[in-house]
């Protein structure tokens, strides 16, 4: 490759220019574009003359001069060995010429010969631009300061464009702020500086060359006494955080790290102590809580778009932040503690979302429990530290003790002074936040166990578990800390709770931390213990209980909890009544028979005893737990406790306007009916199970307990705490029953039902306003029917049918009303069904959609052969449909006759078959319900008598012995009708 000449930079330069000036006519308006591949990307996309450009022509020449005889040289070889009779697509020959091109010695010499050509060009270019750039700073020097105000203050429009202003402003005017923001500058010219700086446009700022040596001036001016000065400061940053690319605001964000870091470790700073606390109106408290603010409102922000970036971006923030977190202080020459950065991050930040925002996604979380497992371990450490402390200060502090420092916990003299106490207890909040997000991930738990200074042996994943479980007993029902400004629950048995919960809701977590003997045991020694009649622990409130038995009911509700409950780890253990299922069952039927006097007469002992049967009720509300539980007699003592609480409810005296026990009186029996409704819903829920539904049905509250069921339906109400199933599914275990059916009816949830059916079937909701008329069906069963149906056939068993059908006759009235809506059972089968008049005819507003939907119904419920029997009996189905298939033949001559084919012969030629032939698949032929795209649409042959065409028999069916002896015998038999006839005269 010849060397370059001094004409072919001339002539590279002008083609260069003439490019630039395109790029600063099309990417005005454009989307960010970060680098020139991705500038000249657009460009080629939105200019029709890019390929017209001479510096584009230029290395298309060059390309083709350097490399056009060796590709047509690979292109002749790959189509010789094609002749040869290697096949090979166009895709694969283009592969294959661009990798042995790339691998070629000339296409290395002409990418070297281009790299050196570019990088002399741009040299030669940016020497030109140095020199006009010198002689315009000496003409900026003579120019006034006011000049230059007014200056910066025209180029600070959002709208103006500063692709023509970036490098005259940040070259020299830059220069002259670095030089005005030394601290040897006076304080008025070093606050005017920052001051233009600020005003200037921030892209302008951002792609000077001195931007380094801008953050390190920045990052030492941060320590100015002025709070003016380094309030403006983290403005700027504040701005470049917003507004600027992730490779800045990562050097911003660790230079502020690093700077708070260094803060810290100076002893010349005045950290306050523990025992002093933090005063926020302290002017340098003031400030380092605003840095540390800023650095933590990044934390929050920066996930939702480093992703975009390489990953050592991201690394250098997460390292920087861990790296401040882990700062500790020589505490050996101190009479207190000196606070370290974590606890002013606990302050504004108590629940640690920024921990959570950065676990949430595998890229970051990946790097974050890396740094931690290698590097900074410490910070897992003290926060398990931290809560162990404060279980040990629960412990060792009395009832009075407790009550006196949650009193006392806000300063009223002093509101904006944190004391030690709230600072610890502030720490540990945000200590057992960030413990429970570790303990989702599978890398998280294998940070555990780790070793405490102050402590004997190692701290295990169910070492914590267990500390957690005894946080909620032992500590103070109370929030420690209610400040107007975080109005949220920060009592840690809330807190603990939540993280538990989210565990027992993935059940990798549950198996690896919840689904132990121990912590169940651990869980279940505060029942254990009051059942004995010793206190459970020092300050174990109702709430600590109530806490416990919402996570017992989360364990109970998954599969493998329910067995660990139920047998616990061993399933072949002797001591079968020792296991939680049991404890708990015994303790909910003490508290139900009121044989405890334990928390008597305490406002919160209906929402214990609501709690703990909410776990019995996912136990029993399965087969095997319901055989486990079943010698307790829960039914009994549920029945028992509804009946008192319903009289006590009527027993309450109506309020008198204008007394004083109005509000008592109406909060008392808002009370009463709540805890009677959560008793009538753990009734119902015995219903999930037969055997538990003939329990139900013993206590005589089945009607009460289906009725509360359709109100909570009317409401459009979800099953009630961890909901296993709704209540769907316990409508048609309770319809199985003739008593369930007959308390469906009587509740009128069957009315509701087939009410909701006929508005979305006939005419449509009254309430939705018509502004597009409703499109026209095409399916079967239309989506706005899909619900009404399965409800209908999860309710319509043998003995629902038999109690609300049976020896009750058809109206088959003369004429229907149009806005005449069926009400029960028989009025579907009278209108949509057996559609035996004009009259019903003429009454469906959508004829051919409500009769399929009817035909459809009885080809479900009509599986069941005693549900077919019983409506063959009463109302001779088969022959209705028989002659609705007469009254559908066209008879085109006198010997010939042919059904008309369309959805409604079709329906029922397809449910005559099915009612008529028993058997499975290979037994019976059922036709399709759909027509095929050919000549014949419908090959099977329609028939409106008896017997059934041979073809609907499958060859199983007609070739076996058992039908060979049997079918003179069934011939005789013309219908259903006739085997019903037969049977009775029999």
């Amino acid at each position: 490759m010849t060397p370059f000449s001094s004409e072919d930079l001339a002539m590279v330069q002008a083609m260069l220019r003439q490019l630039f000036q395109s790029v600063k006519e099309k990417i005005t308006g454009a989307p960010s574009l970060e680098c020139a591949e991705e500038i000249l990307l657009h460009l080629e996309e939105t200019d029709e003359n890019f390929h017209n450009y001479e510096f584009v022509k230029y290395l298309r020449q060059h390309i083709c001069t350097t490399l056009g005889s060796m590709i047509e040289e690979e292109m002749e070889k790959c189509t010789s060995d094609e002749n040869q009779g290697e096949e090979c697509g166009y895709d694969t020959v283009v592969q294959h010429v661009s990798k042995r091109t790339q691998e070629s010695e000339e296409y290395k010499e002409m990418m070297h010969y281009l790299k050196n050509i570019m990088i002399a060009v741009v040299e030669s270019m940016i020497t030109k631009f140095e020199e006009d750039e010198t002689q315009s700073q000496e003409r900026q020097k003579k120019i006034q300061k006011e000049k230059s105000r007014s200056y910066c203050t025209d180029n600070c429009s959002d709208s103006d464009s500063s692709f023509n202003q970036s490098y005259r402003f940040c070259q020299g005017k830059l220069q002259l702020i670095l030089d005005q923001l030394d601290p040897g500058q006076p304080k008025e010219v070093r606050y005017e500086a920052l001051q233009t700086l600020c005003s200037a446009p921030l892209s302008d700022v951002l792609n000077c060359e001195n931007w380094t040596t801008l953050c390190e001036k920045l990052t030492v001016s941060l320590s100015d006494p002025d709070p003016a000065f380094s309030d403006r400061i983290l403005k700027f940053y504040a701005q470049t955080f917003s507004f600027s690319p992730l490779h800045m605001t990562k050097e911003i964000y660790t230079r502020l790290a690093r700077y708070l870091e260094l803060y810290f470790l100076s002893r010349e700073n005045r950290i306050p102590t523990l025992s002093a606390g933090v005063d926020i109106t302290n002017p340098n408290m003031t400030r380092l809580l605003k840095k540390v603010r800023l650095l933590n409102e990044y934390q929050k922000e920066a996930p939702s778009f480093w992703i975009r970036h390489p990953e050592k971006y991201m690394e250098e923030i997460v390292e920087s932040t861990l790296s401040l977190l882990t700062v500790k202080h020589d505490q050996s020459h101190v009479v207190s503690q000196i606070l370290d950065p974590i606890y002013f991050f606990a302050l504004v930040d108590i629940k640690a979302v920024w921990f959570k925002k950065w676990m949430h996604a595998h890229y970051s979380r990946t790097t974050v429990l890396r740094l931690l497992e290698k590097k900074y371990k410490s910070l897992v450490t003290t926060a398990v530290q931290q809560c162990i402390q404060y279980l040990e200060l629960c412990k060792t502090m009395k009832a009075d003790e407790t009550l006196r420092h949650s009193k006392h916990c806000r300063n009223k003299q002093k509101p904006f002074h944190y004391l030690g106490e709230e600072l610890q207890y502030i720490y540990f909040i945000h200590s057992l936040c960030l413990l429970g997000r570790l303990l989702i991930y599978t890398q998280g738990r294998k940070l555990f166990p780790i070793k405490l200074k102050n402590k004997k042996g190692l701290v295990s994943l169910i070492d914590l578990i267990v500390l957690f479980i005894q946080l909620i007993c032992y500590s103070p029902s109370c929030p420690k800390m209610t400040s107007a400004a975080h109005p949220e629950n920060y009592s840690p048995a809330s807190m603990v709770t939540e993280i538990l919960w989210m565990l027992c809701d993935q059940k990798e977590c549950a198996v690896k931390c919840l689904y132990n003997n121990i912590v169940i045991e651990t869980l279940l020694r505060p029942i254990h213990n009051l059942m004995k009649g010793t206190e459970a622990s020092p300050n174990c409130s109702e709430t600590a209980l109530i806490h416990i038995a919402d996570i017992l009911a989360r364990i109970a509700s998954v599969e493998e909890g329910l067995i660990l409950l139920l047998y616990g780890e061993n399933t072949n253990s002797s001591e079968e009544s020792s296991t939680g299922a049991h404890i708990i069952a015994q303790f909910s039927k003490k508290l139900l028979d009121e044989d405890i006097s334990i928390f008597s007469g305490s406002e919160m002992l209906p929402l214990v005893k609501g709690a703990l049967i909410s776990v019995c009720r996912q136990i029993y509300s399965t087969c095997e737990g319901l055989q486990v539980l079943i010698t307790y007699n829960l039914h009994e003592s549920l029945a028992k406790a509804w009946k008192k609480t319903s009289l006590l409810s009527e027993r309450i005296p109506t309020p008198v306007d204008g007394s004083d026990s109005v509000s008592s009186v109406s909060q008392e029996s808002q009370n009463i009916m709540t805890w009677e409704d959560n008793l009538l819903d753990d009734l119902l829920h015995f219903a999930a199970t037969p055997k538990g539904l003939l329990l139900l049905q013993r206590t005589v509250a089945i009607n009460e307990c289906v009725t509360f069921m359709f109100n909570q339906y009317a409401k459009k109400l979800q099953d009630s705490r961890h909901k296993k199933f709704d209540y769907q599914v316990l409508v048609t275990q309770v319809a199985s029953t003739a008593a369930g059916a007959i308390a469906l009816k009587k509740s009128g949830f069957i009315n509701a039902l087939i009410t909701e059916l006929w508005s979305n079937l006939e005419y449509g909701r009254d309430d939705v306003r018509v502004i597009h008329p409703r499109t026209t069906p095409v399916d079967p069963i239309d989506r706005s029917c899909q619900k009404s149906f399965l409800a209908l056939v999860s309710l319509l068993t043998y003995p629902a049918i038999y109690e609300l059908v049976s020896n009750q006759e058809l109206p088959n009235k003369a004429e229907y009303s149009l806005r005449e809506v069926p009400t029960c059972v028989i009025d579907i089968i009278d209108r949509l069904i057996i559609l035996n008049s004009e009259a019903k005819i003429r009454s469906l507003f959508n004829y051919e959609q409500s009769h399929i939907f009817g035909l459809r119904l009885l080809s479900v419920i009509c599986c069941d052969l005693d549900t077919l029997l019983l409506l063959e009996a009463q109302y001779q189905v088969s022959e209705m449909l028989l002659k609705a298939q007469e009254e559908n033949i066209l008879e085109t001559s006198e010997s010939h006759r042919d059904f008309i084919i369309d959805g409604l012969s079709v329906e029922r030629n397809h449910v005559l078959v099915r009612i008529n032939l028993v058997g499975g698949p290979l037994e019976r032929i059922l036709p399709p319900r759909t027509l095929e795209q050919n000549d014949n649409p419908y090959p099977w042959p329609m028939f409106s008598s008896y017997p059934l065409p041979n073809c609907y028999l499958s060859d199983i069916s007609r070739n076996s012995d058992i039908e060979q002896d049997c079918w003179p015998m069934l011939s005789m038999l013309d219908s259903p009708a006739s085997i019903i006839t037969g049977a009775s005269d029999l």
